[in-house]
Order: structure tokens, then C-alpha cells, then sequence
């Protein structure tokens, strides 16, 4: 049995799509496991740019079982989009598979979402307004309509008629905005739910069929440890568990068959949104970085916050997520910098911090303890095997096991699937 997580080790983006997808193409299902349409992966396959919001990136191989978990919350007017793009570049989507038991995002969540974060001011989050945490919100409040309803045209309507009348009065009592009409509503989302219909499935059963048939499984996450619920720099993170921990919960399966945890992390550090950033560089560094990377968000185009590497919360994201290797992505763009610097402690006043710390003041307060590398000018995107590489791009790599304590399996050189120095298949480690 392989069944292999991919999380991620930062504030998300860390490139999870480009390995996610690389990994995809030699398993037979990929099971999104948490997030929603505010998770976007990018997939470059033999020249074409395959975006993804809420598609697993295995639709992308035939013969390979795309799903989405229970953990997951669906938009279904973006993911009917979604996969109408998808079908535009030649893309079967037949095969994708929703659960029955995730969350609807609805129009009053998108509302809520905008709102909330307005009446936040200065505080606000910075989420991507996309209803993301007012959906995870309902679900928690046993407020939630699920797919199972939305493809159900009388459940939806009954569900409607009880949760819309309570969004309506916070809407006009705290928001001073118009009421959703209950007629249209339904009209609108029962007609979604007929079209998502032939997705809609059981996707803990088709789990445990794989695991019966032994199939090579992986277990896609979304966002990164850092914006994990309980784990992250709360309250900047997002609404779910993003660790190897949430694949059981969001997917409806044993924690112990996750087999392996492998952790994307980028060779340097970005974070979108609001939120303390330790070793973000508000200058020449973060710019070539955010340029040289095309640090944009797939799903907002928001440019991205850049900054060196920091190593205190990926040997977090290594406690919390159990992570069995390491894909470091994006080393291409640190050629051409003279010297590269890895954060490997904080320290406030006195006192040195090795572990990342779950107080927001303190994260604030924290100056950063550096190690400095010698650079390199080589261009490495031509390397396919690892002693290609630059001899201090080496070193920079092996200095991040050495204090992280966890191999680099994977190591991305470019945004083509291609363009990825394999150490260790990640599937091969997982079942060792």
C-alpha cells in the first residue's frame, strides 16, 4: 500500500501544483483532501499552463482517479468553470469525483467574507474574499448545506428554507445589506446540483477500494503548515487542517494508512495576506525574488510577500506534519545572488527561539538568526540528475537536511514537470 501525502511546508504556494502534478502522473488516484477554490495549483505540462482552483491535479493523466474529500468545501459556479476550461484544452473530466459529505461555499458565504473583512479594518485577515472561512464557519455551526443536498433539488430547498432566513437577518441587522432572495437561491443552486450530479459519489469508499486494489494513492493537500487552523500564525491562516493530519480527516480514512508526508517547501520564503513574516525582505532581495519566481497568486494575482528562507517553521512543519522527505522548489530562482541566507533561530531580547512559537506577539518581536551561503551563478534549469547542480546549490540543499533532519527527495529547477531533480521517489519511501 502507497499512500503519500503532499502538504505544504510554509504559508502555501510553495509550488505544491508543479509537485503534486509531477508525482500524479505515476499514481493511479489523487484525493484533495481540504480548501476550496482559494487554493490554486499550477501545472506546466510539455509547454501548456494548466491552472487549478479545486480540480485535483490528477484529471490531468488519464487513467488516474481525481478526487475531491469531505475536508473540502465546493464553489460550484467556479468549479463548473473550472472544468469548463478544463474540457477547452482537450482535458477529460469525467472522471472527477466529489464527496457527498463537503461543504457547499454559497453566495451569502462570499458576502460575509467581503464584509467581515471590512469591518475589520486594519485587523482584517487578508483572505481572498471567496467565502472560504464563513463556509467553514456553517459547517462548524451545523449550519452547512453539503453536496449531498445541492444535488438533491427538495433537500436543497427545505436546507435553504431553514439556514437563509438567519443569514438574511445578520446580513440587514449587523451589515445593513439587502436579503438573498430564498426563490432565486434555489433556482440557482438546484440547477448547479443537476450539472455536478454525475460527480457526486462516496469518495471514502472509492478510497478504500484503492487501498484493497493497491493502488498508488496521493493525498493532495492545499495552503501550507503556516495557515494550518491550529498550527499556523493564528489568526492569519486559513479555515482547515493542512497537514498529512487533515488527509485522514478530510478524506474519511485511517491516519495510519497515510504511509508517507511529502513536504513542498520553496527554496526561499512568500506569504500572501496579512500577518507576521520574519524574514520577509521589504527590498531589492524580496523584489528579484518576487520577479525572478513570478510571485503572483494563481487564484488573485496578488503579488506576494518574499523574503530568505526560514528554517524555524519548516522544522515546524516537520514536527506537525510527520514529514517523511522534502521537494524543495524554485532553487532556479536563487541563481545569481552572491550570497543566500537560511533563518535558523529567532531570538527576542535574551532569549533564542528554535521552535516556532504559537504567541503572535512573540513571532512579532522576533529578530531573525541567520546562516549565510555563498551564491551561485549557474543556471540550473538544464539539471536533471543531482550532481548537476551547482556545487554551493549542493551545499545550500544539504545544509537544509542537515537542520531539518529530513531528506530532499525532489528538487524543482523549472516550472515544467520535466524540469525536476529526483533523489528518492517519494512513493518507493513511503512504503519502506
Amino acid at each position: 500500500m502507497a499512500v503519500l501525502a503532499v502538504t505544504g511546508s510554509q504559508w502555501g504556494d510553495e509550488g505544491k501544483g508543479k509537485i503534486a502534478g509531477y508525482l500524479a502522473a505515476r499514481a493511479d488516484v489523487v484525493a484533495r483532501f481540504g480548501g476550496g477554490a482559494n487554493a490554486g495549483h499550477t501545472v506546466v505540462l510539455e509547454g501548456r499552463e494548466f491552472r487549478l482552483h479545486q480540480v485535483p491535479s490528477g484529471v490531468l493523466f488519464p487513467g488516474c482517479l481525481p478526487l475531491v474529500g469531505n475536508g473540502a468545501v465546493v464553489d460550484p459556479p467556479r468549479l463548473l468553470e473550472e472544468l469548463d476550461a478544463l474540457r477547452a484544452q482537450g482535458v477529460d473530466v469525467d472522471r472527477l469525483r466529489l464527496s457527498e459529505r463537503a461543504h457547499v461555499v454559497m453566495p451569502y458565504h462570499h458576502l460575509l467574507d467581503r464584509l467581515e473583512e471590512q469591518v475589520r479594518g486594519r485587523a482584517s485577515i487578508g483572505t481572498t474574499g471567496l467565502g472560504i472561512g464563513p463556509a467553514y464557519t456553517d459547517k462548524a455551526a451545523r449550519e452547512g448545506i453539503r453536496l449531498a443536498e445541492l444535488v438533491d433539488p427538495d433537500a436543497l430547498a427545505r436546507r435553504l428554507a431553514e439556514v437563509l432566513p438567519r443569514k438574511n437577518r445578520l446580513l440587514q441587522a449587523l451589515y445593513d445589506h439587502e436579503p438573498l432572495q430564498l426563490d432565486a437561491l434555489v433556482e440557482q443552486y438546484a440547477d448547479y446540483g443537476r450539472r455536478l450530479r454525475p460527480y457526486v459519489g462516496d469518495v471514502a469508499a472509492v478510497l478504500r477500494q484503492s487501498v484493497a486494489d493497491d493502488r498508488r494513492i496521493l493525498l493532495e493537500g492545499a495552503q501550507g503548515t503556516l495557515l494550518d487552523l491550529d498550527f499556523g500564525t493564528y489568526p492569519f491562516v486559513t479555515s482547515s487542517a493542512t497537514t498529512a493530519a487533515g488527509a485522514a480527516w478530510g478524506l474519511g480514512i485511517p491516519p495510519w494508512w497515510v504511509r508517507g508526508s511529502i513536504g513542498v517547501m520553496k527554496a526561499y520564503a512568500t506569504r500572501v495576506g496579512h500577518g507576521p513574516f520574519p524574514t520577509e525582505q521589504p527590498n531589492e532581495i524580496g523584489q528579484y525574488l518576487r520577479e525572478r519566481g513570478r510571485e503572483y497568486g494563481t487564484t488573485t494575482g496578488r503579488p506576494r510577500r518574499c523574503g530568505w528562507l526560514d528554517l524555524v517553521i519548516v522544522r515546524w512543519a516537520v514536527e506537525v506534519g510527520g514529514l517523511t522527505g522534502l521537494a524543495v522548489t524554485l532553487l532556479d530562482v536563487l541563481t545569481g545572488l552572491d550570497e543566500v541566507r537560511i533563518g535558523v533561530a529567532y531570538r527576542v531580547g535574551t532569549q533564542r527561539i528554535e521552535r516556532f512559537p504559537a504567541r503572535l506577539d512573540v513571532l512579532e518581536r522576533s529578530e531573525v538568526e541567520y546562516e549565510t551561503l555563498p551564491g551561485w551563478r549557474e543556471e540550473v534549469g538544464q539539471c536533471r540528475r543531482y550532481e548537476e547542480l551547482p556545487a554551493n546549490a549542493r551545499r545550500y540543499l544539504e545544509r537544509i537536511e542537515t537542520l531539518t533532519g529530513v531528506p530532499v527527495h525532489l528538487v524543482s529547477v523549472g516550472r515544467e514537470s520535466a524540469q525536476t531533480v529526483e533523489r528518492a521517489d517519494p512513493f518507493v519511501a513511503a512504503v519502506r
